[in-house]
């Protein structure tokens, strides 16, 4: 692409689905760019479909005149606009300034080319023009576009991780997305603020809402290795980190769909935590109670459950020894070595059923209580095993184990 040609540039916005219906309601006098992430990836050559759009004037008015559903966001000024099937999020153009290192920024309306250099890395600092007299002319932040070509994230000036820490955690993830390689200085500058105790400014919500993005990222074991990379990892806690990438993608590659991949690479990267101190660092995190419960588990109970599994022959004794385990927790015992058990679990036994239910028992004289759950195991058993192959030899397996004496 010729970045000179604001013409050539424009076509390519056009073309993305996503500005279709933004470009039909922008105002060709409006001050209207698209900025930052979806620049840079359209510049690589990709076609981002999550647009961030900066205004010079009034965004408010403007994320209004587009007729969809508007969610403002009051601290920044900024809303979010979903509009057929599309959301963007929209900011006034604006500097920054921050009453102390870490806190959230006090904002005031600018120009662009003040609005630019206060984003994170150079290849971030880039916007192209929706309207005025030029559509698809391109303002980039100093070295931006060397730096886009050189694939490299450096920052815009040496304060930027003192200002606003949570940015280390972006370099990381950026450089696992993107591929990039980290510019000398900015790894310099990034190893000085976390060892000058950065992280300690930033609450614990804002430092787990980054570490939970990257944990997403499509291949979050390299990114949990990146923060490894950089000393991230034990700012969070001495004991937390990815030591054995691994071993995490053996447990990945057992993860059934249904699984959560960044539960199970989080899990890993806890097991060097103390057990009584893991659900406190994940509520400082700010972790939601399910998130938190399911990476506990495989973090502390993975060894236990993999000693079971690797003394279980039978289907039967598979389930067993799973007992209900969430498939994180069956994933992460597999890739320390039953690898065959847990596969058979999670690709099949856990998806066998009954023919028949409680009621099945109730109908065949068994009185209700704790025989009827006795009776449905040992059938459930039977079947995985092969000794019940039909409704019938189900339902003779089920009353035999209700009407026996309890082990």
């Amino acid at each position: 692409m010729d970045l000179r040609d604001p013409g050539e540039l424009f076509e390519r916005v056009r073309a993305l689905p996503a500005a279709k219906p933004l470009l039909a309601r922008v105002d060709e006098g409006a001050g209207v760019h698209l900025v930052g992430g979806a620049v840079r990836d359209l510049l690589l050559g990709g076609a981002p479909s999550d647009l961030d759009l900066v205004v010079e004037g009034d965004a408010s008015t403007f994320a209004a005149s587009l007729g969809g559903e508007v969610k403002v966001h009051d601290r920044f000024g900024t809303s979010t606009v979903l509009l057929d099937g599309f959301a963007y999020d929209i900011a006034q153009a604006r500097r920054e300034t921050y009453a102390r290192p870490g806190a959230l920024p006090d904002v005031q309306p600018a120009r662009l080319d003040e609005d630019l250099p206060r984003r994170d890395f150079t290849v971030n600092a880039m916007a192209i023009a929706l309207g005025g007299e030029q559509p698809g002319n391109l303002h980039a932040a100093p070295r931006a576009l060397e730096d886009l070509e050189a694939r490299r994230l450096r920052v815009l000036h040496d304060a930027s991780f003192l200002d606003d820490p949570t940015r280390l955690f972006r370099l990381a993830r950026y450089a696992n997305r993107l591929g990039f390689e980290i510019e000398p200085h900015t790894r310099g500058l990034a190893a000085g603020a976390i060892e000058g105790g950065a992280l300690t400014t930033v609450s614990g919500s804002r430092l787990g809402a980054e570490l939970r993005l990257l944990a997403r990222e499509r291949d979050p074991a390299r990114a949990l290795t990146g923060l490894r990379e950089l000393g991230l990892d034990r700012a969070l806690h001495p004991g937390f980190g990815l030591e054995h990438e691994a071993l995490a993608r053996r447990g990945l590659a057992l993860l059934a769909t249904d699984g959560r991949p960044d539960r199970l690479v989080l899990a890993l990267a806890s097991r060097g935590v103390p057990e009584p101190e893991l659900p406190a660092l994940l509520d400082w995190l700010a972790f939601e109670a399910g998130d938190r419960d399911a990476i506990v588990a495989a973090a502390t109970r993975a060894q236990e459950l993999a000693g079971a599994l690797a003394g279980a022959e039978a289907p039967s004794e598979i389930a067993a020894a799973v007992a209900g385990a969430p498939a994180e927790l069956v994933a992460l015992a597999g890739a320390l070595g039953p690898e065959r058990q847990a596969r058979e679990w999670l690709e099949h036994l856990r998806h066998v059923r009954l023919s028949i239910d409680g009621r099945d028992l109730l109908a065949a004289g068994v009185p209700e209580g704790p025989a009827i759950g006795r009776g449905l195991r040992a059938a459930l058993a039977a079947k995985l095993d092969g000794r019940a192959r039909d409704r019938e030899q189900e339902l003779t397996e089920a009353v035999r184990a209700a009407r026996s004496a309890p082990q």
